[in-house]
């Protein structure tokens, strides 16, 4: 299974070149520089371009065509399950992949990282196109109908398990379920659909039947497509979205057919419990083990006032409950932004200082038009610039707080699982949590 997470990159290219192959770098050139970095990346490639030169070649394309603004350029981290792949088989995959998606028109680096129990690659290239100066976008539809599909063709040439998503977006669980033999809560919904319109003459019956048990469905003039959500589910699934034989054309057409053939009149809909409403719906999704943060949700946790804990929380841990708002301010940062390792750290600060630079850049030619010719229209403009300006640097200095008390969580929750009390976390859980700072 190959997974892909697309960043875009709005900073200094060179940085964010250095960033993928360098750890110790941040934007475009550094992200070169940190996916190529010896003691991570097994192999490298380059793709329209040289290794050595790579991030001068994209410039040249940017000076070529006149397009050094906007976003310089993206990076893709394309990601297989553990013991899946060999990382000769990871890299092959990853170079076909970006051949594929990014074809003769723009320069890549792709460099297959083999530090890590999951093997990856990293993919930066150029938002430029050095053929004829068009820039590459990145939206929703092109992530399900090009990268997505490239991906998953790619993966399914060399025989590696896919996500399916029929151009929808499809949970990590409902994935593994189905991988596994599972009933999903697709599947009870298809079976529900199945006997509704076995006892059903018209589509009107049948949208009726399944309201008389329990379903609750969108349908009308404004409703684009139609959607159902089962009795206790939390969201509507679009029936286009369900596969083949699905559709409302296809639903129809079935009708049509069963009217002028005999069978089954009973429809008999799914016994077992389909669904479990929570008391108190789930705040936060799952995110990685080993991650920024897992660890800000356990060491919330641990500073929660409940009255059983997992283990013995130190005094020190115990005393840090008058930081909790705080931690709570930098966790949602990190949810908001999906910041796992401290290199995901680096690299979102030196984002939002950039984005910073520009706005202030900005405000100081406005603040200089209105000395020579002073104007309401010019103080609204310095005015709404500011008010971009505050949230940024608020942003940026929980980044600076993520960096400065991470290290002291971390040491705190390995005191809390010490081997010295009786849950304490195996080796291999510390090893996962050291690995944030590496």
């Amino acid at each position: 299974m190959a997974y892909d997470k697309i960043i875009v990159i709005h900073s200094r290219l060179d940085r964010c070149l250095d960033y993928v192959q360098n750890d110790g770098k941040t934007d475009l050139g550094n992200a070169v520089d940190y996916i190529c970095d010896p003691v991570k990346a097994g192999f490298q490639t380059a793709i329209n371009c040289t290794l050595d030169k790579s991030f001068l070649q994209m410039q040249e394309t940017k000076r070529r065509w006149d397009k050094h603004g906007g976003i310089l350029g993206y990076h893709i981290i394309h990601s297989y399950a553990p013991g899946e792949v060999t990382p000769e088989q990871a890299h092959e995959a990853g170079v076909e992949f970006a051949r594929r998606l990014l074809g003769d028109k723009y320069e890549a680096v792709v460099c297959t990282h083999t530090d890590r129990d999951h093997l990856h690659c990293h993919i930066v290239f150029n938002s430029v196109s050095f053929m004829d100066g068009r820039k590459y976008r990145s939206d929703f539809k092109s992530y399900f109908h090009d990268l997505r599909d490239t991906s998953n063709a790619v993966s399914q040439e060399y025989g590696f398990s896919v996500i399916d998503s029929n151009g929808q977006g499809k949970h990590y669980s409902e994935w593994n379920a189905e991988r596994n033999g599972k009933t999903t809560v697709r599947d009870l919904i298809r079976h529900d659909i199945d006997a509704a319109l076995t006892g059903s003459l018209t589509y009107d019956m049948f949208l009726e039947t399944l309201r008389r048990h329990g379903y609750s469905v969108k349908r009308g003039p404004n409703v684009k497509h139609t959607a159902v959500r089962p009795s206790g589910g939390q969201r509507f699934v679009r029936l286009d979205s369900l596969g083949d034989g699905y559709t409302e054309a296809d639903l129809m057409q079935r009708l049509n057919e069963q009217r002028h053939e005999p069978g089954p009149t009973t429809p008999v809909f799914s016994a077992q419990k389909r669904y479990t409403v929570r008391r108190r719906p789930r705040r936060y999704p799952p995110v990685k083990r080993g991650s920024f943060r897992a660890l800000y949700l356990y060491y919330l946790y641990l500073l929660s006032p409940r009255k059983k804990r997992p283990q013995k929380v130190s005094f020190e841990t115990r005393a840090e409950i008058r930081r909790v708002k705080l931690y709570r301010q930098q966790f949602m940062l990190l949810q908001k932004y999906r910041v796992d390792t401290k290199a995901e750290l680096d690299m979102l600060s030196d984002a939002l200082s950039n984005e910073m630079q520009i706005i202030v850049d900005r405000r100081k030619e406005l603040y200089a038009l209105r000395r020579e010719q002073p104007s309401e229209p010019l103080n609204a403009d310095i005015d709404a610039l500011t008010a971009q300006l505050r949230p940024l640097r608020r942003e940026l200095r929980l980044c600076g707080k993520i960096a400065e008390y991470a290290p002291r969580m971390l040491r705190q929750v390995q005191e809390s699982n010490s081997p010295s009390t009786e849950n304490h976390a195996p080796d291999k859980a510390r090893e996962r949590r050291h690995s944030l700072w590496r």
